[in-house]
């Protein structure tokens, strides 16, 4: 009978010992979590560089100046700059697509252009971070035209190196990065795998 009595307590221990531990460590969780975005350190020596709005009039992918507000007559030119920063990235050029919370990216390997889509109306510019495998400095497309748009930056990358993009959000009030953010694979400039 003793026995019994004991298998009973010790398992009656560890139960509450199971509960107390459940009910001691939730809220712990719950006070860890602010809901803040988390900050992403970048390099210092990155270059911030803001994209412009693609031109569906031009060759797919193509980098063009942002419209202006007004044309030669004094009419706002607001259709015009929404129906260009709106232009997708062209899917069979557009190699190493990756996204995140609020951001997408890719690279155009003919004209290596970097894209950068903004899918959250947040308050906070979509990037997508370039890194080569040859040493070149770090460089950011930062997308600054509003949720449901690309921009893009025209650059120039070794042919015979890969880039790595990774997709993050970026807020131009503090020049602050934030995640959650994402990395591709390397993809070779050339667009030869």
């Amino acid at each position: 009978m003793r026995g019994n009595w004991r298998s009973k307590l010790s398992v009656m221990a560890g139960a509450s010992a199971l509960a107390l531990s459940a009910v001691t460590a939730t809220p712990a969780l719950a006070d860890d979590t602010s809901g803040a975005p988390v900050e992403v350190r970048m390099p210092a020596d990155v270059a911030i560089v803001e994209g412009s709005a693609a031109d569906p009039g031009t060759e797919p992918g193509a980098a063009v100046p942002f419209p202006a507000d007004e044309d030669e007559t004094g009419t706002t030119r607001q259709a015009d700059a929404v129906v260009s920063a709106r232009a997708a990235p062209p899917s069979n050029t557009c190699l190493g697509g990756v996204a995140a919370y609020g951001a997408k990216g890719c690279f155009q390997h003919n004209g290596d252009i970097v894209w950068a889509g903004d899918t959250e109306k947040d308050g906070m510019s979509a990037a997508v971070g370039v890194y080569t495998d040859y040493g070149r400095a770090a460089e950011v497309c930062v997308n600054k035209l509003g949720v449901n748009t690309w921009a893009t930056c025209n650059k120039d990358y070794r042919e015979n190196g890969n880039v790595r993009l990774r997709v993050l959000r970026y807020d131009g009030d503090t020049g602050k990065f934030y995640q959650p953010e994402a990395w591709s694979g390397w993809i070779p400039v050339d667009g030869n795998f």
